[in-house]
């Protein structure tokens, strides 16, 4: 899968600490586009069909040992028809010993080969992961995003709503800041959102009346946290005594990020409310309801009124308290 992002092959080198075989030029000027790899049985068979070339190419035990299975010279030409195809770069997985043919190819054809002590499925799932985020879709939001009881609480509202100062107690009660005032949001997969804080402003927090902190600092290491996948959505605004907020909790909200619908929540602000406790038990709900419990639901259940949870849903008539 191609997408708007790239990264370089010195920075996969790095992070893997590939063996470098033979690269055509500087790593830094090789550019991957791809988050999918391949193992390319088929290829050395002669079938080129649906190949992309834009893929990282692994060779395990299967591979190797298949062109091992011929005579040099006719591996050595499977070997070049598959390269001259220009594979943006070819690992060798559990530190596997090739033929001298591989390397003369490949300078041929300008294809970097690597090598990683890893065994293939090992790599493969490293790699796979690996570039899922840093070749994600991303967005970046305004807002906060803090981990509160291993739940990824992503605060927003517009500014002065007491966003950060919310954050601020969190952290003091023991959770941890991922970022402030800009999330950098990535789509990892079908199903997962991950926020992460620009470099430039990781770890510092803007309080009005006080000017910049740096969380790490101040409350230690252990108060932040590099990324965190983001579970549940809060809405911050000021109370509005006119608009009926949701008190029973039956409505499924979702807040919708990068094509996902992420669960939300909205939270009225006004003097006197401590947004961290509330923050703190929406975290343990949105928990709870994610392991098959929902309070609201059971509550209606001992009253009898389980009949009456789609009325309510659909005409806001159920009021309890």
């Amino acid at each position: 899968m191609k997408t708007d992002y790239n990264i370089s092959l010195e920075k996969i080198i790095d992070e893997f600490s590939l063996e470098v075989l033979y690269v055509p030029k500087p790593a830094d000027e090789i550019i991957i586009v791809s988050t999918e790899i391949n193992r390319p049985g088929l290829q050395l068979s002669g079938f080129f069909d649906y190949f992309d070339a834009r893929r990282i190419q692994i060779f395990g035990i299967s591979e190797i040992s298949f062109l091992k299975s011929f005579p040099k010279e006719t591996a050595r030409q499977k070997m070049k028809e598959y390269i001259s195809k220009k594979p943006s770069a070819i690992v060798i997985a559990r530190s596997l010993e090739i033929d001298d043919y591989y390397l003369e190819v490949a300078e041929e054809c300008g294809v970097p080969i690597l090598r990683t002590k890893d065994t293939t499925s090992e790599f493969a799932a490293a790699l796979i992961a690996f570039l899922n985020i840093h070749l994600a879709p991303r967005i970046t939001r305004h807002g906060v995003l803090v981990e509160v009881y291993g739940e990824g609480i992503l605060l927003l509202g517009e500014s002065g709503v007491g966003k950060s100062e919310t954050a601020i107690e969190l952290v003091k009660r023991g959770h941890r800041l991922i970022a402030d005032d800009a999330v950098e949001i990535r789509r990892v997969s079908n199903k997962s959102l991950v926020g992460s804080a620009p470099d430039n402003i990781r770890h510092f927090i803007e309080l009005r009346g006080i000017g910049i902190i740096n969380a790490s600092r101040i409350f230690g290491v252990g108060s932040v946290k590099l990324t965190e996948k983001i579970d549940l959505v809060i809405n911050m605004e000021h109370w509005d005594s006119s608009k009926n907020y949701d008190r029973m909790g039956l409505d499924d909200q979702t807040t919708e990020i990068l094509g996902l619908e992420i669960p939300s929540i909205t939270i009225p602000v006004k003097p006197g409310r401590n947004l961290a406790v509330i923050i703190e038990v929406a975290a343990m709900n949105s928990r709870q309801k994610k392991m098959g419990y929902n309070a609201a639901k059971d509550l209606l259940s001992k009253l009898g009124m389980t009949d009456s949870v789609g009325e309510e849903t659909e005409n806001k008539t159920i009021d309890l308290f």
